[in-house]
């Protein structure tokens, strides 16, 4: 159900409580209890985390990554973070008190994507790992370093613990020297490292996200400032210098091009030399399976993942979009499609259903696969208000069932069940999961049983009146004369309670008569 949720619409992301629980350097003190939405940052009851992320772009120079100032800049990185522990707000006591007795930072990175195309190497290939692991090696050895020797400096987070705090899964992964300074000085915070997306901050910098494989090098971005197209600058730059090659080099690999083993691979690496979490997300094409999102899944937690996302393009509209020949083809054939046309036959059901304006009757017609194709509602009187509003909902029902689509008609009716479900009126019929509030309401009821395949729709009080208390049931009853009546809408109050009398148009609500 996991895996099929995340094809279909990105939710829900993975994160291993338990593992991040095992292996965290707060394990003899803290409960890790639940992680923000991003998955990297997992947290114990009020605890809070100052993230900050390093450019690794700005340390490659002619093919080349500085290593040393990395080394330099990650250490100054750590001081920083540390002094914003201090420098900040927090809202509640609580809060102060966990950083306090923690001190917990979240240094991290972005730009590993465009990193590697500077090096000229391909994300996720075995090349790249090697060089992926020697970045976070250095990044995870430099601030523990500093970390010492802000302790020797300011003093321990407040709940260290030599001995138990050495023996933390992660702390015993150390270099000897970084263990045996922790030893004699103690360590100024408890945790250091957190691998962030930095969506929007990458995008200041201009650089990609995270530890992210560049989501494509040509692609749609919608935001509140409205749609816009961008184009990645490294790729944009091998153009203008390559103008006659159409083949761009290997080492150009965006998100779709990567399998699942190679996404993981390099998350997994980072993993190893970071306390806390990552934020992962494993973008893949369309096409990709639910197969393949659990093999992604199982080979994240195999290697040691603290947890991981799935985004497959176009499982949702409105965040990022590829921009191909393949997308403006489908555009132009979207714009040139014609209505599904209507065979001359087709097959249904008709429902009965019990609603505040009068026993309606819902035909639903379905196409040669069983996809809803059309419906139609009669209620009341031909020439009543009610009559033309049941034919108008029922036309644009079935317009919308037949207008081209790159949505399946079943999710079409999903949605037709959705904005109308719940639409309430001045009475309703009913009573608990079967109360009716109008007769959209019980149009979304009847649709909603028909795509689960109920042979019939149980709306209104169909199923209850025979089981409602006797008391109830004469109470129902005391109303039925009116509910008996045809009704229709009265032009001077607006409820559904016209109703002919004795030759005589009779408003109930407002007293209102028509003779």
């Amino acid at each position: 159900m996991i895996c099929e949720a995340a094809w279909r619409s990105a939710e829900p992301g993975l994160h291993f409580l338990e593992r991040s629980n095992s292996s965290s350097n707060t394990w003899y003190f803290e409960r890790l209890i639940a992680t923000n939405p991003c998955g990297e940052q997992p947290l114990g009851e009020w605890s809070v985390c100052n993230l900050g992320a390093m450019n690794l772009v700005a340390y490659v120079k002619d093919g080349q990554f500085n290593y040393q100032a990395l080394a330099a800049d990650a250490a100054i990185a750590l001081r920083f973070l540390d002094n914003v522990v201090d420098a900040n707000f927090y809202f509640y006591p609580q809060n102060l008190q966990a950083q306090t007795d923690i001190r917990r930072t979240g240094l991290g990175t972005m730009g590993l994507g465009d990193a590697l195309i500077k090096l000229k190497i391909k994300y996720g290939s075995d090349k790249s790992l090697p060089v992926v692991e020697k970045i976070y090696r250095t990044i995870r050895d430099a601030a523990y370093q500093a970390s010492v020797e802000l302790a020797a400096e300011k003093g321990a987070f407040p709940k260290f613990d030599r001995e138990k705090y050495l023996q933390g899964k992660f702390i015993q992964r150390l270099p000897e020297e970084l263990k045996e300074g922790i030893a004699q000085s103690g360590i100024r915070n408890a945790v250091i490292l957190t691998q962030a997306p930095t969506g929007t901050t990458s995008l200041l910098a201009g650089v990609s996200s995270g530890i992210e494989p560049n989501y494509d090098f040509e692609f749609k971005r919608t935001d509140r400032t409205g749609e816009h197209i961008i184009y990645h600058p490294l790729y944009e730059e091998w153009k203008s210098a390559n103008p006659d090659t159409v083949t761009k080099p290997e080492y150009f690999a965006s998100a779709k091009d990567l399998t699942p083993e190679e996404h993981i691979r390099v998350q997994a690496t980072v993993q190893a030399y970071t306390d806390s979490s990552i934020s992962k997300t494993c973008n893949a094409p369309q096409n990709y399976t639910v197969a393949d999102v659990r093999k992604l899944y199982m080979m994240a937690y195999d290697l040691g993942c603290k947890g991981v996302t799935f985004f497959r393009d176009g499982s949702r509209t409105g965040v990022l979009e590829s921009v191909t020949k393949d997308n403006a083809k489908e555009d132009k054939i979207l714009e040139t499609a014609e209505m599904r046309l209507r065979p001359q036959k087709l097959t249904g059901v008709t429902y009965k259903a019990k609603t505040p304006v009068g026993t309606a009757f819902i035909s639903i017609n379905s196409d040669e696969v069983g996809n809803p194709f059309e419906m139609f509602i009669n209620v009341g009187k031909a020439g009543s208000h009610i009559m033309a509003d049941a034919e108008a909902m029922g036309r644009l029902i079935s317009l919308s069932l037949r207008v081209p689509s790159a949505l399946p008609a079943r999710v079409v009716a999903e949605t037709v069940v959705e904005q109308l479900a719940g639409i309430g009126g001045a009475d309703s019929v009913g009573f608990g999961n079967g109360r009716v509030r109008s007769l959209a309401d019980a149009v979304a009821k009847v649709l909603r049983d028909h795509l689960a395949g109920r042979a019939e729709a149980e709306t209104g009080d169909n199923q209850l009146a025979a089981t409602l208390p006797e008391q109830e049931q004469v109470s129902q009853q005391a109303t039925l004369p009116l509910l008996a009546k045809s009704k229709d809408l009265c032009p001077e109050c607006g409820q559904a309670t016209l109703v002919l009398e004795e030759g005589c148009s009779k408003c109930y609500s407002c007293g209102a008569s028509k003779c």
